[in-house]
């Protein structure tokens, strides 16, 4: 299921808005000890600026660590629109993600075609729903590369 839509007066949106708070507070609290993994599935802390608010904006999402830095997929849910985390990296790519204790400085990009085809089965093997999600959506769900600076 996607999650809610950010709708003013929506009370699913607010208790997300709220888990993912905490979620973050206590991964960065402990290091990703506590908050660290999802089903069995490795997460980071993704630090951006919103492209609209321009404010910033932290959210935790599950990672695949790589040859080049870390991949993420902007899957949504399988919704036919992409998560306003992947418009804000869209709008500005220099971002800072949180690995268990460790901050780092990174570039987001798209991954190319090829390289998503390299990438893809493996973020299956860690988040199965993945496919799943692919199935729900018309929309080319993007794999996004994060390489330090």
């Amino acid at each position: 299921m996607a999650p809610p839509k950010p709708v003013a007066g929506n009370t699913q949106h607010k208790i997300f808005t709220s888990f993912t708070k905490l979620h973050v507070f206590l991964y960065r609290l402990t290091g990703g000890a506590v908050g660290g993994t999802m089903s069995g599935a490795p997460i980071l802390l993704l630090e951006m600026i919103g492209h609209k608010s321009g404010k910033k904006r932290t959210i935790p999402l599950i990672h695949l660590e790589t040859d080049r830095g870390h991949a993420i997929v902007a899957s949504y849910g399988g919704a036919d629109a992409h998560p306003a985390w992947y418009k804000n990296l869209k709008a500005n790519p220099e971002v800072t993600i949180q690995v268990k204790s460790e901050r780092k400085q990174v570039r987001a990009d798209d991954a190319s075609p090829e390289r998503k085809a390299e990438l893809w089965p493996r973020l299956v093997e860690i988040y199965a729903d993945y496919d799943l999600y692919k199935k729900r959506t018309d929309r080319e769900i993007p794999v996004v590369e994060m390489v330090p600076r």
